[in-house]
């Protein structure tokens, strides 16, 4: 299995920045249609645990706004063709509250790239286990 095919890289990272430029201008369009349209499509958010594509779409339609945020961090790694996992830590401006949010995609035949699994969170405070990126 190729490891980091910098071609699948860049679509990964053409997904990861559509997604990103959706969260900050609150584009519910986008951000459902990143999601693999399917009830085994999992979104753990900082306040909410989704299971299935309707769950995303029903939290998604009481969005207001995201909290602005900074990009620190990203990493993306692929696995294959058709694989690849996502990671961005953030700071939500103005408030130094630091995020992570991760993303599973998978490139599938009828739909394209899409994520299966994403999981958001916030830092608690000063984490000792934090002493570096990587």
């Amino acid at each position: 299995m190729e490891i980091d095919n910098p071609d699948v890289i860049a679509e990964a990272r053409a997904v990861f920045d559509r997604y990103e430029t959706a969260i900050a201008t609150n584009d519910a369009e986008i951000l459902d249609a990143s999601f693999w349209p399917d009830p085994r499509t999992v979104r753990f958010g900082v306040t909410e645990i989704l299971y299935g594509i309707d769950a995303i779409r029903a939290f998604r339609a009481t969005v207001k706004t995201y909290a602005p945020r900074i990009q620190k961090h990203i990493h993306i790694t692929a696995f294959g063709r058709d694989f690849a996992c996502t990671h961005l830590e953030y700071e939500r401006v103005g408030t130094g509250l630091i995020g992570r949010e991760t993303k599973i995609m998978v490139r599938l035949p009828e739909h394209g790239w899409r994520v299966v699994s994403a999981h958001v969170s916030l830092l608690a405070g000063h984490d000792p286990g934090r002493t570096q990126k990587g």
